[in-house]
């Protein structure tokens, strides 16, 4: 059977709580389908026991990868790894201990047929209520630092779980450079600059123990990287092709290359097949194969484009 959706986990020393969270997710994979959904794990360089776990937990599933970065990266390295490996059609990125109740996952689904992007969102009446009153007035105040930096009109740009058309992800996850965890905050400025619509799906959460985030840690270096956004060129090898190329022949040619995760960015003009950032060795075999040219791509080229997953 063709998988259909792809559900992304990353995780990072999560070894503790990769159990309770699939049994928070198991019914919503019998609803959507065990053998059309797969599900990614992608231990992000944990010091515990995470990639064990993850085998125990996942590993007994008819469609599923379990793989591992080599050192701890960050989560929006972890979430652009595990899409770049997604083969459904639709992709939820969700957090390791399905704080999110995984019962909204199918109207995610839903409503990723009227926009690329459907995030989930914890507001009520304009706000996330938090456990406490001090973590509700600092997630407000995070929000109007987010509003600034990111231009986003988002309320919940931190909620741990989202769903994306493959295309639309693919591009987001080779264009972004933000690692840690304002990567979310950069998937909306993305977002924005490509004009892809969004449609958030209101969400219930709940508070589940033994996280391992730091907070004020991890807020320092969220207010670090959200004020280098708008400064940052986002520029990516592309090769260009003529318009209309058949997609498998591009599949073909980057599979040759061992590239893998691209894009495929549909013009009048021409075609722009879309490589990471590390990608211009391999870029260079793949347009010699299909009689394009190697180049750099900037932001506004993917604006309003039709976005083939290849």
């Amino acid at each position: 059977m063709t998988v259909t959706t792809s559900i992304v986990i990353p995780a990072y020393n999560e070894s503790l709580r990769l159990a309770n969270g699939y049994e928070r997710l198991r019914p919503v994979l019998e609803e959507l389908g065990v053998a059309s959904t797969e599900v990614i794990v992608v231990d992000d360089g944990s010091s515990d026991d995470t990639l064990h776990a993850a085998h125990d937990v996942y590993g007994h599933l008819p469609e599923r990868l379990i793989v591992q970065q080599p050192r701890n990266f960050g989560k929006g390295a972890a979430v652009r790894l595990g899409i770049a490996l997604a083969r459904g059609e639709h992709v939820i990125a969700a957090d390791a201990d399905m704080a999110i109740r995984p019962e909204y996952f199918p109207q995610i689904l839903e409503a990723l047929a009227h926009a690329p992007l459907a995030p989930g969102s914890r507001t009520s009446q304009g706000r996330i209520n938090y456990e406490s009153t001090l973590r509700t007035v600092a997630g407000g105040i995070f929000h109007g630092l987010v509003r600034h930096y990111a231009g986003t009109r988002i309320r919940d740009t931190q909620c741990g779980c989202k769903g994306f058309r493959l295309g639309p992800a693919r591009l987001l996850a080779l264009l972004g450079m933000v690692n840690r965890f304002a990567y979310d905050a950069e998937i909306f400025f993305l977002a924005d600059q490509l004009g892809l619509a969004i449609s958030p799906v209101t969400v219930k959460w709940d508070d589940i123990p033994g996280s391992s985030i730091k907070v004020s840690q991890v807020s320092r270096n969220m207010l670090g990287d959200l004020r280098h956004l708008s400064r940052t060129r986002y520029e990516n090898p592309v090769i260009e092709l003529e318009s209309g190329i058949d997609a498998q022949s591009v599949r073909e040619a980057s599979r040759q290359a061992r590239l893998q995760g691209l894009v495929l960015v549909r013009a009048q003009a021409f075609d722009l097949l879309v490589l990471p950032r590390d990608g211009a060795l391999g870029g260079l075999s793949v347009a010699a194969a299909l009689k394009g040219r190697l180049r750099t791509g900037e932001l506004h080229e993917f604006r309003g484009r039709t976005l083939e997953a290849v």
